[in-house]
């Protein structure tokens, strides 16, 4: 077999295992449809008949450790969306393969549940749309980089109404870990554009004035990236040796926090500044607000706002290893940090550490039967919060992603 034949074999093994994963076929009009409206209009799209959400895609929250609870509001209006194996296929040096992917996510609704509940309900089949159709674009289109020739002079040539391609010269058009994972990014951003504009679309029609924060975790081969918009938090709580006070030359191994998320709050300065530029302004009004109203600087909806610089665009803390110190992942509604500081939210999983092992502070090995989430919301509600509450925690030792070694600095 040639190496050329070779590849465009390995080629169309990876497109037919990425249908037969989807369960349907990316035509060329669908992938045209794709790159002029993103992922609802294929969803919607005659053009894409075959085209529906994986059940893969869909929240699947028990494998996942979540609690919520409506607390001393009138309404629920915090949503939670997570899915820790998610099977999407890549194509890799050796051709085609599956990475177990995970995303955990909480919504936080304001002035409504409008803008959370369509985030929820929405957020993975995007995001498992956009993994999809741009794995199939890049496996297709890197002739620049990858000598990858399309037939025809159209980017995309029909052939019985799918996608051909054969490769001109040696090497895949996509390999390594870095296309992957950013793809994975790309894919992220999309989803929560995507997502932004459909709610703003029907909150004018239906004049909504809800919006959402927006705060999500993906997980993949031991390491996570993490996408804010708003003020609810992902933190990463770590083991880390500390002098005794008082006992000269003792240690104790605590659970050290990390907030992986900034607040997106009006007074922050870059902040601040996007809001003024725009014609808003910052006023204090028990918090500060945007135009006196709004308490968070970036925000999936808030239609009437987005005028005075109120953003969708999420911050990213871009990827970065686990190592095998790191315990904890925690997402959470700002509903927690009215009562709790960080630091709490990690002392609170070691006790249960503790409890759960019946030993000495000494190994981060916590029953993932546990209910770490429900400690993490009743303590919260008890110390006095007075908002909606939700916390999604993940054991980084029952995950099955791998981790680096401790120690390494990465």
């Amino acid at each position: 077999m040639t190496k050329r034949f070779k590849i465009v074999v390995l080629l169309g093994i990876f497109l037919s295992a990425i249908s037969s994963s989807a369960t349907h076929e990316v035509s060329v009009s669908c992938m045209m449809v794709y790159d002029e409206g993103g992922a609802s209009a294929v969803l919607e799209s005659p053009e894409c008949p075959q085209w529906h959400v994986s059940t893969q895609s869909q929240n699947q929250t028990g494998n996942c450790q979540f609690a919520t609870l409506q607390g001393h509001r009138e309404y629920q209006e915090d949503r939670i969306t997570c899915n820790l194996e998610m099977n999407i296929p890549f194509l890799g040096k050796d051709g085609p393969k599956e990475v177990f992917v995970g995303v955990a996510a909480v919504f936080d609704g304001h002035g409504g549940k409008e803008a959370s509940e369509m985030a929820s309900e929405n957020f993975l089949g995007y995001f498992f749309l956009h993994v999809v159709f741009n794995t199939y674009k890049q496996a297709l289109s890197f002739k620049a980089e990858h000598d990858l020739v399309v037939q025809g002079p159209n980017r995309y040539k029909a052939g019985n109404g799918s996608l051909n391609l054969v490769s001109s010269d040696e090497g895949l058009p996509v390999s390594g870990d870095e296309s992957m994972h950013e793809i994975l990014q790309k894919a992220l951003l999309r989803t929560i554009h995507d997502i932004d504009t459909k709610f703003s679309l029907e909150a004018f029609n239906n004049r909504y004035i809800s919006g959402s924060t927006a705060t999500i975790v993906l997980l993949v081969d031991g390491q996570i990236l993490v996408a804010s918009v708003g003020d609810s938090k992902a933190l990463l709580c770590s083991e880390k040796i500390k002098s005794a006070l008082g006992d000269e030359g003792a240690s104790i191994t605590v659970l050290d926090v990390e907030e992986l998320t900034r607040d997106h709050h009006p007074d922050r300065d870059d902040e601040r500044a996007r809001i003024e530029a725009a014609g808003g302004f910052v006023r204090l009004w028990g918090v500060p607000r945007v135009n006196g109203i709004l308490a968070v600087s970036r925000s999936i909806g808030d239609v009437y706002l987005k005028r005075y610089g109120v953003s969708p665009v999420p911050e990213v803390i871009g990827w970065r290893h686990l190592t095998a110190n790191d315990c904890y992942l925690v997402v959470a509604s700002d509903g927690i940090f009215e009562s709790l500081k960080p630091q709490k939210v990690c002392d609170l999983l070691w006790d249960a550490n503790v409890q759960v092992n019946d030993t000495s502070k000494s190994s981060c090995s916590c029953s993932s039967s546990s209910s770490l989430a429900d400690r993490i919301v009743n303590k919260a509600f008890k110390k006095g919060s007075r908002d909606n509450l939700s916390a999604v925690v993940i054991p980084l030792n029952f995950t099955g992603f791998p981790q680096e070694p401790a120690g390494q600095n990465l």
